[in-house]
């Protein structure tokens, strides 16, 4: 009986994310992640909590959870950024290098900061 190869076994991660139809999701994610933690990161180092936030933005305890959500991919930029800048820091974003849509390459770089 042969066994079934994987055609996936020594590819690149990103070629399989596209394979699967899951790049653009699985980045989203990744980098939602990454904002939602430097940004709860700047809330301890502060002592500011999610009601004093709330009151800074003029907005409510539940909109400042789902900012501080790691899962919730739907925000906009525009919310990010007034939310870093409450805790004084800014939100970089960078987009560089690639191929055509759907073709992986390693030049291709995408990365997001929140700086002091």
């Amino acid at each position: 009986m042969k066994s079934k190869v994987n055609p996936h076994v020594g590819s690149h991660f990103d070629r399989f994310l596209d394979d699967a139809g899951i790049r653009a999701e699985v980045e989203a994610a990744a980098l939602k992640k990454i904002i939602a933690v430097a940004l709860n990161q700047r809330m301890r180092q502060q002592g500011i909590t999610v009601s004093a936030l709330a009151g800074a933005l003029g907005t409510s305890r539940a909109a400042v959870t789902r900012v501080l959500d790691q899962r919730n991919t739907s925000l906009t930029l525009a919310t990010l950024s007034r939310t870093a800048a409450a805790l004084g820091c800014r939100l970089h974003l960078s987009i560089s290098g690639g191929d055509a849509p759907g073709r992986s390459t390693r030049s291709q770089s995408r990365s997001v900061a929140v700086e002091a």
